[in-house]
């Protein structure tokens, strides 16, 4: 149970902190482009990682509630946290990426389409979403970590 969470959660944060800002670290890769592409790869294993971890977790979770209290207790905060988080990241995985995408592949080059080209203030505005998005699925992991950790430590 723990562990689905924390590759989870830790995921994100790596992604966020580490990665996207290392691989837009200039001079580091040949181009911006590159570096999307780098990011955007890993962010969709990421996606697959966290609905993965998010059932695991909330099977986990429901089992070990029917184990140690005798009821699955269904609508605990952090299921239903976890719920929120997998239809973010549903969301972003199915809905948000794909049109990303389209967009990238239709411009070839995302930086040299001028910033008032209706294609790149689309795409700015899903990539502000998907940023977002992932900030809200870390925000809620991170209670979701601390729902868990206090309810283990009581029992």
């Amino acid at each position: 149970m723990l562990l689905s969470l924390v590759v989870w959660v830790g995921g994100v944060i790596f992604l966020a902190f580490v990665e996207a800002p290392t691989a837009f670290r200039p001079g580091l890769l040949p181009s911006r482009h590159l570096a999307g592409s780098v990011v955007g790869g890993s962010l969709n294993i990421l996606h697959w990682i966290g609905l993965i971890s998010g059932v695991v977790f909330l099977a986990s979770s429901l089992a070990y509630n029917q184990l140690s209290r005798g009821t699955p207790d269904g609508f605990a905060l952090r299921h239903i946290l976890i719920v929120l988080m997998l239809l973010l990241t549903a969301y972003s995985q199915f809905g948000i990426t794909p049109r990303m995408v389209a967009l990238r592949t239709s411009v070839v080059v995302i930086d040299n389409v001028p910033l008032d080209d209706s294609r790149r203030v689309e795409f700015d505005r899903l990539h502000n979403w998907s940023e977002k998005l992932e900030g809200g699925v870390l925000l809620l992991g991170l209670a979701v970590v601390y729902l868990t950790a206090r309810q283990l430590g009581t029992n």
